[in-house]
């Protein structure tokens, strides 16, 4: 089971180093864990490279995996999360959301770097 962040899913669609990296722990894991508010960030960011059409293919491709919504519990932990780890709310569902389903998240998001449970990767 893992959680990758938007900047994980953008260094893989870029083909950076650390998206080969991001693509191969992807590739190995038993399930991915889709934050919907991750489908929301990228699609905002494929809107803004690519266009409509490159967006509703990436949302289309990321609802293959398990998707999780934004629930009353995740939303708690999150709240949580925030103060504790001083982010911000996005990054806070997203990180609540792999706490919640004990899965590693994967990153190259600085505001994750050093949080129990996260791998983060130099972009």
């Amino acid at each position: 089971m893992l959680v990758l962040d938007t900047s994980a899913w953008i260094e893989m669609l870029l083909g950076s180093k650390s998206g080969i990296i991001f693509n191969q722990r992807m590739t190995a894991a038993s399930e991915i864990i889709v934050p919907t508010i991750v489908q929301l960030e990228l699609a905002k960011w494929a809107l803004r490279e690519d266009g409509e059409q490159k967006a509703q293919e990436l949302v289309a491709y990321t609802s293959g995996f398990s998707v999780v919504p934004l629930d009353t519990a995740i939303a708690s932990l999150a709240a949580l999360c925030a103060g504790n780890h001083k982010l911000h709310t996005t990054d806070a569902i997203i990180y609540a959301t792999a706490q919640m389903h004990d899965a590693p998240l994967l990153t190259s998001d600085a505001h994750f770097k050093g949080l129990p449970g996260v791998e983060w990767f130099e972009k």
